[in-house]
């Protein structure tokens, strides 16, 4: 782990990382080694802008929509082909990977009616789940409050308080390893344009929906956006529905991508595969 953390100091504090922040953090996806067996090519449907990762021998009638991060101003399907390619090999289920506009050239809802409509397309032929992680967690549990044709949900790490008022926002500040406020805030401000932090559509803490599909939320225990992820789990567990909150002590943010370095990580994409596994069959 210590030196995993060294490789992120160095990665992010490089020249090249603070000119081109897009360029790198499609660089620093592509790390993650592509799972065999899985066959990524582009989608050619016009309502699900992206990439597929097709396993062998998927279940027939289930799909997953993959939601990627990137505090919605960053990421690209393609740089998330390698990552997804390990859900979709362990979920055993062919997985789209939806190409949203990012911020700030397009604000909310775009991002959020896209997702919500690629839904409801993949609806019409496939028992779906949605997979999210960070700012895609979010878009995951916005577009969930927007559409009720989703089988199950599992989100990394959501970032579900755009108001930043998670007490881990600051009292884990100096544990964090791969994210700052300052960032975040800026990259929020050009998400919002010119809604609230506090609409729900930001903000889905805010929002409980009165319907959600089983949901699992895996989060690290040294990122700040920890009560993001524990408080939406008790608020949603309070208003009635299926909740897992699974916290990986010494874990950082989406830890899920260092599948080749920790076991970890190992362990949480299966756990995640499992959950998905047991929710759409």
């Amino acid at each position: 782990m210590p030196g995993l953390h060294d490789m992120f100091s160095r990665f992010w504090s490089s020249p090249a990382a603070k000119a081109s922040p897009r360029v790198a953090y499609d660089a620093f996806l592509a790390m993650t080694p592509p799972a065999p067996g899985v066959a990524l090519h582009p989608s050619t449907d016009p309502l699900l802008p992206g990439w597929i990762c097709a396993p062998e021998d998927p279940v027939d009638d289930q799909v997953l929509l993959y939601l990627h991060g990137g505090a919605y101003v960053l990421g690209t399907a393609p740089a998330y082909r390698s990552f997804v390619s390990q859900i979709a090999s362990r979920a055993r289920r062919t997985t789209f990977i939806l190409e949203y506009p990012l911020a700030p050239e397009t604000a909310l809802p775009t991002a959020i009616e896209l997702a919500a409509a690629a839904l409801d397309h993949l609806a019409l032929r496939f028992k779906v789940g949605v997979v999210g992680d960070s700012a895609g967690g979010g878009l995951t549990l916005a577009t969930l409050a927007r559409t009720t044709r989703a089988s199950a949900a599992v989100v990394f790490s959501p970032w579900t308080d755009l108001t930043f008022s998670g007490a881990s926002m600051r009292g884990r500040a100096a544990r964090e390893r791969l994210l700052d406020e300052d960032m975040l805030r800026n990259a929020a401000r050009g998400y919002i344009g010119s809604t609230s932090a506090h609409d729900p559509r930001a903000s889905p803490l805010l929002g409980i929906p009165a319907r959600l599909p089983p949901l699992l939320i895996q989060v690290g225990s040294e990122e700040i956006l920890h009560d993001d992820s524990v408080r939406y789990a008790q608020r949603a567990h309070a208003a009635g529905h299926d909740v897992t909150l699974q916290q990986w002590t010494g874990m950082h943010h989406v830890f899920q991508l260092d599948v080749e370095q920790l076991e970890g990580a190992r362990q949480a994409l299966d756990a995640a595969a499992a959950f998905i596994d047991r929710h759409m069959t």
